[in-house]
């Protein structure tokens, strides 16, 4: 199966930079953490999209950057949706005093790391995902 990297629009309108650049740059990070790509949707959409997606079909009642599904449970290759709200990720970069792409590169990556297998539950497994975010952030 070939990798596919895909960016969609739901309620918003994300233009990013040097798509195919971005797209390459995920495709590195999944194969640097050993794993192949299959189909993988990054959906940008508001909050009260992505509200409606955690009360929906995770029964959470907060706001939040990014959620993922995963296609299937045999992660190689790994294939998903990332649902990210620009809103959310607007209000970070200001808080941080970052700009908006580094941050939403940020998310992004972080929700490639959810479908890698990786969470962000206990504070040690919190502090790994930082630390490959950072990491792949300066890649």
């Amino acid at each position: 199966m070939e990798a596919e990297i895909n960016f969609f629009n739901e309620d918003v309108n994300i233009e990013l930079p040097e798509e195919d650049k971005v797209k390459n740059w995920l495709l590195r990070v999944a194969e640097e953490e050993g794993q192949q790509t299959g189909a993988l949707n990054f959906i940008f959409c508001s909050d009260p999209y992505l509200l409606d997606i955690n009360k929906r079909y995770l029964q959470h009642f907060y706001y939040t950057d990014v959620i993922t599904f995963q296609y299937h449970e045999s992660g190689n290759p790994i294939e998903g949706d990332c649902f990210i709200s620009a809103d959310t990720v607007k209000t970070n970069a200001e808080a941080y005093q970052i700009s908006f792409e580094r941050e939403l590169y940020r998310v992004m990556v972080h929700g490639l790391l959810h479908l890698l297998g990786y969470n962000d539950k206990s504070d040690s497994e919190f502090d790994l995902m930082k630390e490959k975010e950072n990491y792949y952030l300066n890649r």
